[in-house]
This record gives C-alpha cells, sequence and structure tokens, in this order.
C-alpha cells in the first residue's frame, strides 16, 4: 500500500522540484503601435529604432511594424529587425496604419496623405524649408505631430538636438579637411598644423554644441580657431569646456569681416532664435574670404546663418559662390547614419517605455512640459507659436487646451 502524503510535504515537494515557467513580459498602462516608414529622402539614410531598441519595446508588449530595407542606410537589415519580433511590410501604407509614426525626415504631403486623425508623428521640422501646406495638412487630418527638435529634457536641455550636434560637430572638420585637400581642388593645405607651416585658421560662429564639438577636433589637429556668439554666458561656457585660453568675441561686424579675411574655414552653427534664422555673415564678408576656402553652415536646416548659403543634398554638397566652397547639407549625421541612428534609437526608446507607463502618448503630452514644447500640431490646430507667427497662421496654446482637458 502506497504510503500516503500529507498536503505539507506535497507543497514542498512542488516547491523545490524543477518546474517550467515563461518569463513574465512586463506591460505598462498602454500597449502601442509602431510604425517605421522608409525615408523617402535619398540623401536619409537613418532609422529612428535599432534591432536592439526594437527587441526590447516589443519584449514591453508594444507591436513594431517597419518598412522592409527601411534601415539598410543604417546598416541594419529586415532579418535583424524580424528577429527582434519587428513584423516586416512591403508597402508605406501598411506602416501608416500604425498608432505612432516615428521618421526622421519631415512628412511629405503624400505621407501625410495615407495618415488618418488621431494618429502621433515624431520627426523633423527643419524650419528653413517647411511649407505652410505640411503644416495644414497635418492639422486637416488632425494628427498629432510633434518636432524632435523641440522636444527637452528635464533641464530644458534638447536631448536630440545634442546629441545630433555632436556627430555634426564632430564630422565638420572631416569634411572641411576633405575640401580643402588638392584632390578637390581644395587650397590644397592641411587642417592643423605642423613644424614650420603656420596652422590652419578656423572661425566658428555659435558657442552651442556644434561650435563646441567642432572646436574640439580643430584644437586636436592643431588649428587655430575663433569662435563668435552674442551670448557672453556660451562664450565663457565654451572656453570653460575646452580648458584652453582660445579667441572668443561677440558677433561684432568689423571684427568677424576682419577676421574672415584670413579664415580657411568658416562653421556656421548659430541656432534660429524664436523661429528666424539671422544672418550675421553677409555676402560682402563672404566675397572677401581667401578663394577655395569653405563654409560650412550647419544651421541650413533653419535658414542657414551665412547669407550665400543655400541648401545642398549628400549627392551634390558643394557649390561654389564667389570662389569660396560652400558646403550646406542639412543633415550632416545621416553621413555616419549608423552612429546617428543609435544616438536617435537610445533618446527615443525610454521616451516610448515612458509614455506607455504614462498611458499615452496624450497623457505624456499633458504630464511632462518638456514632451509638450514638442507639439507643434494638436486636434486641428497649430500649436507653436513660432510657426504661426513665421507663416500667419492662426495659433491656439496648447497648455489651454490642458487647461480645458482637466
Amino acid at each position: 500500500m502506497a504510503e500516503k502524503k500529507s498536503g505539507f510535504e506535497a507543497l514542498a515537494k512542488s516547491a523545490i522540484s524543477t518546474q517550467e515557467q515563461l518569463m513574465p513580459v512586463k506591460t505598462g498602462n498602454h500597449s502601442f503601435f509602431i510604425g517605421l516608414p522608409k525615408e523617402v529622402s535619398l540623401q536619409e539614410n537613418r532609422i529612428s529604432l535599432t534591432p536592439d531598441a526594437v527587441a526590447l519595446l516589443v519584449n514591453n508588449g508594444h507591436d513594431v511594424w517597419i518598412e522592409s530595407k527601411a534601415g539598410l542606410g543604417s546598416k541594419f537589415t529586415d532579418k535583424q529587425y524580424s528577429e527582434a519580433g519587428a513584423k516586416i511590410v512591403y508597402s508605406a501604407q501598411e506602416v501608416y496604419k500604425a498608432e505612432v509614426i516615428l521618421k526622421i525626415e519631415p512628412p511629405t504631403l503624400e505621407e501625410i496623405e495615407m495618415m488618418r486623425p488621431g494618429q502621433a508623428l515624431i520627426s523633423a521640422i527643419q524650419l528653413g524649408h517647411l511649407k505652410p501646406d505640411t503644416i495644414q495638412a497635418l492639422m486637416k487630418k488632425r494628427v498629432t505631430a510633434l518636432a524632435y527638435e523641440f522636444i527637452e529634457d528635464k533641464v530644458g536641455g534638447m536631448p536630440i538636438i545634442r546629441a545630433m550636434s555632436e556627430i555634426a560637430g564632430s564630422s565638420v572638420m572631416l569634411i572641411a579637411s576633405e575640401y580643402l585637400s588638392t584632390a578637390n581642388n581644395g587650397r590644397g593645405i592641411i587642417l592643423g598644423g605642423i613644424t614650420g607651416v603656420p596652422p590652419t585658421k578656423v572661425v566658428i560662429i555659435g558657442a552651442g554644441t556644434v561650435g563646441e564639438y567642432a572646436a574640439r577636433a580643430a584644437l586636436g589637429l592643431g588649428a587655430d580657431v575663433q569662435i563668435f556668439d552674442n551670448h557672453l554666458y556660451k562664450l565663457r561656457r565654451i572656453k570653460q569646456l575646452l580648458s584652453q585660453q582660445i579667441y572668443t568675441s561677440t558677433i561684432d561686424t568689423l571684427t568677424l569681416s576682419d577676421t574672415l579675411k584670413n579664415a580657411d574655414v568658416l562653421i556656421g552653427a548659430l541656432r534660429a532664435e524664436k523661429g528666424r534664422a539671422r544672418h550675421v555673415v553677409s555676402e560682402e564678408m563672404v566675397s572677401s574670404m581667401k578663394a577655395d576656402s569653405i563654409i560650412i553652415d550647419v544651421s541650413i536646416d533653419q535658414g542657414g546663418c551665412i547669407a550665400t548659403s543655400e541648401m545642398t543634398t549628400l549627392g551634390k554638397p558643394i557649390y561654389k559662390r564667389h570662389a569660396v566652397i560652400h558646403y550646406c547639407v542639412p543633415n550632416i549625421a545621416s553621413r555616419v547614419a549608423h552612429t546617428a541612428s543609435t544616438a536617435l534609437s537610445n533618446i527615443f526608446t525610454p521616451t516610448i517605455l515612458r509614455a506607455a507607463e504614462e498611458g499615452g502618448m496624450d497623457k505624456m503630452i499633458f504630464s511632462h512640459k518638456g514632451f509638450m514644447k514638442g507639439v507643434y500640431t494638436y486636434s486641428g490646430g497649430l500649436t507653436n507659436e513660432s510657426l504661426a507667427r513665421k507663416f500667419g497662421m492662426k495659433y491656439k496654446n496648447i497648455e489651454l487646451l490642458v487647461a480645458a482637458r482637466f
């Protein structure tokens, strides 16, 4: 006769024996349906989420659909995304069924046509060539559109702008070196300095993140660097960050004009203030520069800060005006798309997870002022005052919409 075991003994045996158990999937208050479309711009190689980020989002209960070959420009394959848990789709129409669309470039009118009311769009806005038609189309579709250039963190910084500015600032000296070389019909000079030869003169307009990283790269190569900005606190800050007694000055027309006559490289890195671009370098100043010197206007996506700047592409990045080489590509970070995509993904992923914890995109907007600042169309209205002023359009204060909501 088999020995009868007590309930306690059976429970104890069950507790210590090996059992198969499914790994619990953590889910927030809201599960997102996220779409990653393939960029239609020929010069855009970045993507908003890496395969590792997709795997994390899928493991947290979110659905991610990605258009086939959307990651190839950043060297991420469909297979990598599929293995991470994303669904690969083969048309833009399918991707635009998603609740949240993550893009790099601003949406085209054709892309907006595929969208539906209530969707959320996070992308760049690029003030320099934004047209009112785009805003009107988004308002007509009642899309909640956020410009990642405007999104702020808890301390008032702009994390995506900071990341892309670091990349742009680090890249501009490589670009300058490339076009100063004899191989590219440049001045035939090395970017920096060697024994017995005067160093290259680099002028940087703007003491922000781009200016900081451009200066680091130039100083590391041995160039003579001069930095101009109208904010004294920025000039003090950049000197402290660089730990160098470099020449700094406010933007005085006479001083700047004299300085540019001897410059080999001019970097334009001034951000637009209140939606308005500032041309601090006139055409006359450009005409006085050395032949085959180079201008790189990093702020061209916001209208540029140099009077002779015109937007160019990665396919045809340069032109000459007054015998001076101009490089005015709006998305320099796309030259190093894998690095840039990883940086973007590292910012977007925790933002999406936080929005899920808050209960959805609307609740994220209304509970985080920094995220709210990214919104420029909401509920059929334009909510960004600078854009309204720029295009002479009606403006709705989103904070009043918040008050009405609650």
